[in-house]
């Protein structure tokens, strides 16, 4: 995996800011959603142009988040870049920011069951999970998928960001992820790009204005104390609402 490498400036910034280093310690896993971005062969796969080693090397770790987050009670997205349909949609990535040759073979690798737009088969999908295509860089943008209707239907308010790559893709997902309100985690130990000084400046430009920076173990126990937290608030209620039906005696 990456080695992270957050200034300790940028961790004081927000503890002044937030009052602690992690804004969201405690998040209720019934309401979060582990997003998994492009964790699919194009990005994953020897062989294919946008090949991302470390993408392999972090897989027994997203499935390790994965098997967690639904343990807890959230559910896991499994979210793949599909090309089908934005060639004129999406012209202007197409025909300026990639040479034809690059733009026509990135179409045609991605486009919808074509080996690269596959899950890498080595990812522990489940049957209760979602699979769902995306047609940008943001899984949230207009026009790039449902993500954010399913998620609202299903009550999430909290979303953690794990796959490929930090900087684009994930980077791009988790800042539209707040700017929809939504609560915003990226598990930087189940991120991966071509190196570790562009996670890192992902993660530290992310960290600095839009939402938290977690590894695997902090996210499993911010989970873990919303959980407790939401049961302890639970269990009060239950006493007060108990106190309140209860019959008062007035005296003879």
């Amino acid at each position: 995996m990456h080695k992270l490498d957050i200034p300790q400036s940028t961790i004081d910034s927000i503890t002044r800011r937030a009052g602690r280093p992690h804004p969201f310690d405690s998040i209720d896993p019934r309401r979060t959603a582990l997003v998994v971005v492009d964790m699919q062969n194009y990005f994953v796969a020897p062989g294919f142009m946008a090949e991302t080693p470390m993408a392999r090397e972090i897989t027994p770790d997203v499935n390790r988040l994965a098997e967690g987050a639904r343990r807890a009670g959230g559910h896991v997205v499994w979210i793949q870049n599909v090309t089908s349909g934005t060639r004129d949609a999406w012209s202007t990535y197409h025909e300026f920011l990639q040479t034809p040759d690059r733009a026509a073979k990135r179409y045609a690798s991605m486009a919808d069951g074509a080996d690269g737009h596959a899950l890498w088969p080595a990812l522990d999908v489940k049957a209760e999970d979602t699979r769902m295509n995306k047609k940008r860089y943001s899984a949230f943008i207009q026009g790039s998928s449902a993500l954010e209707t399913h998620l609202r239907g299903r009550g999430i308010d909290t979303v953690l960001i794990a796959g490929v790559a930090t900087q684009v893709c994930c980077e791009s997902t988790a800042r539209d992820a707040c700017m929809l309100n939504f609560k915003t985690l990226m598990i930087h130990d189940a991120l991966a790009t071509d190196n570790d000084a562009l996670h890192n400046a992902s993660l530290n430009a992310f960290y600095l204005n839009f939402g938290d920076v977690q590894s695997i173990d902090e996210a499993l126990e911010s989970m873990a104390r919303g959980a407790r937290a939401a049961a302890a608030a639970q269990a009060s209620q239950g006493m007060n609402h108990a106190k309140a039906g209860a019959p008062h005696y007035h005296g003879p």
